[in-house]
């Protein structure tokens, strides 16, 4: 049985992936200005995101901490706003 190669791996791929570099070239020589321009209130958009993303959403707060918890002490309680 014959392998289909990637799309990446083909001679089209590797067109695609040469015009994209360019492209990239071209839009960061050219854009510079506003790139940086924009970092800063991308650094603060990121924020959020992270927070989200990174503790999943928190799930819906209705006490499973607590449940889970039960019988802890206290002392090394998890995470809490």
């Amino acid at each position: 049985m014959k392998t289909v190669p990637s799309f990446w791996r083909t001679w089209p791929g590797a067109c695609a992936i040469a015009l994209l570099a360019v492209l990239l070239f071209f839009l960061l020589t050219e854009h510079r200005a506003h790139f940086f321009g924009f970092l800063p209130y991308g650094f603060l958009l990121i924020c959020p995101f992270m927070h989200f993303f990174m503790h999943k959403g928190h799930g819906s707060h209705d006490g499973d901490a607590e449940a889970e918890n039960k019988g802890d002490s206290g002392s090394s309680g998890g995470h809490q706003h």
